[in-house]
């Protein structure tokens, strides 16, 4: 074969990008791969930071995610190793394709991608920062987006009693949203002590309330959101909903089962179970909500909460393993992790 220069010309300048992939359960590889070649209407993005997900992307981790197929939530869906998984990840626009308007030069954005140091998109996949928000701010869009959703499911009213069990970032960020909300009382539930502790200190200003499962009254609350990520804490929210109660259920649990109590008082007391999922807007609200309106109250909740006080922990690419190893088996360590390019 002869090798012209050309061919030498586009070897050296290739663009390759390191992405991390899960391939079985609790193995991860960091992968080198070109990219392909940067399109018209597309943008290369360079990396600063990525956000692990303790929920759903420990599923993948572990090898717990159930085998589905579901429309509406396309990340989640057909899920299989080798895998690369990831969904909040921050970077910096370096090249522009030939159709591409001059303003998304340089330009900070977020987009759902997996754990890699680089990635071609078209600009409508990206999501511009505001320039008030700092990158490891923004990584917390999704959580952000997931909590102002659970609110809106939830609907608090004025001078409800309000329960947050799991104080894990969507849990913090749900709990930070509602102590907005004028409530009789905003009790959180965790069984790590970092993470009880984590709204301390707007816990003058905004009257939260952290205390143990066993410290709580049964029928005491309103409204419920078990964001723990366990399923047996079902029983420990139909156990404390007072009568005609309702009970958001946030966590995703995979493949983890547990037993359910459906009797005792909770067909008596008209407590109502609540689905929630970030990727619909819920029935009674997309007349009125779509994506673009909730990004934009998501966005600026994240310019008030400033999340990026709750990042316990950043490792490199490189050291992916330690990172899931340590959310593995020290959760009690940890609220956000992210990996730094």
């Amino acid at each position: 074969m002869k090798w012209t220069a050309t061919f030498y010309v586009k070897l050296r300048t290739m663009q390759k990008a390191r992405t991390l992939f899960f391939t079985a359960p609790k193995k991860i590889e960091i992968r080198e791969t070109a990219l392909p070649p940067l399109k018209d209407d597309e943008v290369l993005v360079e990396t600063i930071c990525s956000a692990i997900s303790a929920g759903t992307e420990m599923l993948v981790y572990r090898g717990q995610f159930p085998h589905l197929a579901d429309s509406h939530d396309a990340l989640s869906s057909n899920l299989s190793y080798p895998l690369a998984f990831g969904y909040a990840c921050v970077g910096r626009v370096k090249k522009l394709g030939k159709a591409v308007h001059r303003e998304w030069e340089d330009k900070m954005v977020f987009s759902f991608q997996t754990h890699t140091s680089h990635f071609t998109a078209k600009t409508k996949a990206l999501f511009p920062i505001p320039n008030s928000l700092m990158p490891e701010n923004a990584c917390f869009l999704p959580n952000m987006e997931t909590a102002v959703n659970l609110v809106q499911d939830g609907a608090p009213i004025l001078g409800e009693r309000v329960l947050v069990l799991g104080q894990g970032v969507v849990g913090l960020l749900t709990a930070s949203l509602l102590s907005e909300f004028p409530l009789e009382s905003l009790v959180t539930v965790d069984r790590f002590e970092l993470r009880r502790k984590a709204l301390q200190a707007e816990s003058q200003k905004s009257k939260v309330k952290s205390l143990f499962v066993h410290d709580l009254q049964p029928s005491t609350f309103d409204l419920i959101f078990e964001l723990s990520g366990s399923p047996s804490a079902l029983n420990d929210a139909i156990s404390l909903a007072c009568f005609s109660g309702r009970i958001v259920i946030g966590s995703w649990y995979g493949q983890k089962r547990t037993e359910v109590d459906l009797g005792g008082t909770f067909h008596r007391s008209r407590i109502k179970l609540i689905s929630s999922q970030v990727s619909s807007i819920s029935p009674e609200l997309s007349g009125r909500w779509d994506k673009a309106r909730r990004f934009e109250v998501t966005w600026e909740a994240l310019n008030r909460i400033q999340p990026k006080k709750w990042i316990t922990h950043r490792f490199s690419l490189e050291d992916a393993s330690k990172a899931y190893q340590l959310l593995d088996e020290n959760p009690q360590e940890t609220i956000q992790v992210v990996f730094e390019y």
